[in-house]
């Protein structure tokens, strides 16, 4: 029999799990999840060939992935107060683990898209759940030193992704970039036993299961209207179907978190000016900005002739631009405002995302580094700004639930952004008559220039930002995307 659960004013740092083994373990789980969110990519069209499938029609071994996580974070918070921080962390380390072994072991296309819903599933609890722990075991003045550390292996997770999927792909097969997972998990999963605490909220509020139902029925049917045009192959009637069903969801959920006591998301949130304008914006902007790891290595290796570990490497100039950005975001911000580095930045950011409809076969390397470079720099500077005017003036009473609200965003506009590249993708093949190798270069043209206006056209909800004349900094672990 368990102790009875902690009170959450408690600040316990002398409990067993709230030193630095338990910061190292949250970090580990932080690394799998952010891996694997990226180190699909480059593995895309060999795995294509492998399950006899399209590669222009794999995209939703990457959508289900993430459209799960985003499903299952809005219900992280309640899951690890109601059973306990141990017991969650577990669970999201096995089932991440058995998905893992699921991919490894699929045959068929459908096996492996079930099998990264079950890892999505696993996924979208590590951070969240390991965040809260942390907060809980931490003391409130080491709180941010604490998370930055945690907060380190995720950006490493998308700096070796692409380029460690690459390489696995061509020295042994594709099967190893889920097979590595498996010894991590089942070490996280003995570690977890031993090391984390199960902490459980003092007070457990019921529920919004009918707000959580429409908001998964809106989120389900919208991405999969997207994807029926692309790789799914649905009728139009069936797309606007499955678009007016996901919009009457959203308004069914707004109408009931407008008279229940305690929804999943109050509207109340929305009052706060930064908020609602950081939220759609983080929604659109991402739209356009989490196609590009889609997209970038299908039209190396497509169209341009490249090997998955020569794609990989090229992705790393990206990465790393993006780590190194961290430095000087906060003095850019801090002298500039949000409002002019976002509305800027969003620009600048679909520029950037059409100006890869200029790549051919005859340009030097140096200038495709440069450009993935600079691509890098400025997706660090819009999630970095997004993310913290997003949560800037939330006050305690509503951190939570903004941040998990905003976590859910970010997972749906990646998700939103790989079915609206692959739609806009297929659209432009079958409308060009595009063919297959060099002869696919104008569908990709056309993709990344759609793409890039789409981004340009969100910096208008930026632009309704006030002017902050406070110019806080940013600061906090929710800066590090």
């Amino acid at each position: 029999m368990s102790a009875a659960p902690p009170s959450l004013s408690a600040a316990p740092p002398a409990q067993a799990g709230a030193g630095r083994p338990l910061l190292w373990l949250v970090a580990v789980g932080f690394f799998m999840q952010t891996l694997d969110s990226t180190i699909v990519n480059t593995a895309l069209p060999t795995m294509a060939a492998s399950l006899r499938q399209s590669p222009l029609h794999m995209q939703a071994a990457v959508v289900a992935y993430s459209l799960t996580m985003a499903v299952i974070i809005p219900a992280t918070g309640w899951l690890a107060d109601r059973f306990g921080t141990r017991r969650m962390y577990l669970l999201a380390i096995v089932l991440f683990t058995l998905g893992s072994a699921g991919c490894a072991a699929s045959a068929r296309f459908d096996q492996l898209v079930a099998s990264r819903v079950l890892q999505g599933m696993g996924g979208a609890m590590l951070l969240p759940v390991g965040r809260l722990t942390v907060l809980r075991s931490v003391p409130r003045d080491k709180f941010l030193e604490a998370m930055s550390f945690v907060a380190i292996p995720g950006l490493v997770g998308p700096l070796i992704g692409p380029t460690l999927g690459g390489w696995l792909v061509q020295a042994l097969t594709w099967h190893w970039i889920f097979l590595i997972n498996i010894p991590v998990g089942i070490v996280g999963a003995l570690a977890t036993l031993r090391i984390m605490p199960n902490l459980r909220g003092a007070q457990v509020q019921r529920f919004d299961l009918a707000g959580y139902v429409f908001l998964v029925v809106a989120m389900l049917a919208i991405s999969l209207s997207l994807d029926g045009l692309g790789g799914l192959g649905f009728r139009h009637a069936t797309v606007v179907v499955l678009i007016v069903a996901g919009l009457a969801a959203l308004a069914a959920y707004w109408l009931h978190a407008l008279k229940v006591p305690g929804p999943l998301f109050a509207p109340s949130l929305f009052s706060i000016q930064s908020f609602r304008v950081g939220i759609l914006g983080n929604l659109f902007a991402r739209v356009g900005v989490g196609a590009m790891p889609f997209m970038i290595p299908l039209l190396m290796q497509l169209a341009l002739g490249y090997s998955p570990a020569q794609a990989g490497m090229l992705m790393l100039p990206l990465a790393l631009a993006n780590m190194g950005m961290k430095r000087v975001i906060s003095v850019i911000i801090a002298r500039h405002g949000y409002r002019r580095v976002l509305v800027g930045n969003t620009l600048l950011s679909g520029g950037l995302i059409a100006s890869f409809a200029l790549m051919s076969h005859g340009q030097p390397l140096w200038l495709r580094i440069a450009q993935l470079a600079c691509l890098g720099a400025v997706n660090s500077m819009q999630f970095t700004s997004m993310n913290t005017v997003t949560l800037k003036d939330l006050d305690a009473a509503r951190a939570s639930s903004g941040n998990s609200m905003l976590s859910m965003v970010q997972m749906l506009g990646m998700s939103l952004g790989v079915t609206s590249a692959a739609a806009l993708l297929a659209a432009f093949t079958g409308w060009l008559d595009a063919g297959t190798g060099a002869a696919a270069l104008p569908a990709f043209r056309a993709t990344f220039v759609t793409i890039g206006l789409l981004t340009m056209a969100s910096a208008g909800i930026f632009w309704q930002l006030a002017e902050d004349p406070a110019r806080k900094q940013p600061a906090g672990p929710q800066e590090l995307d």
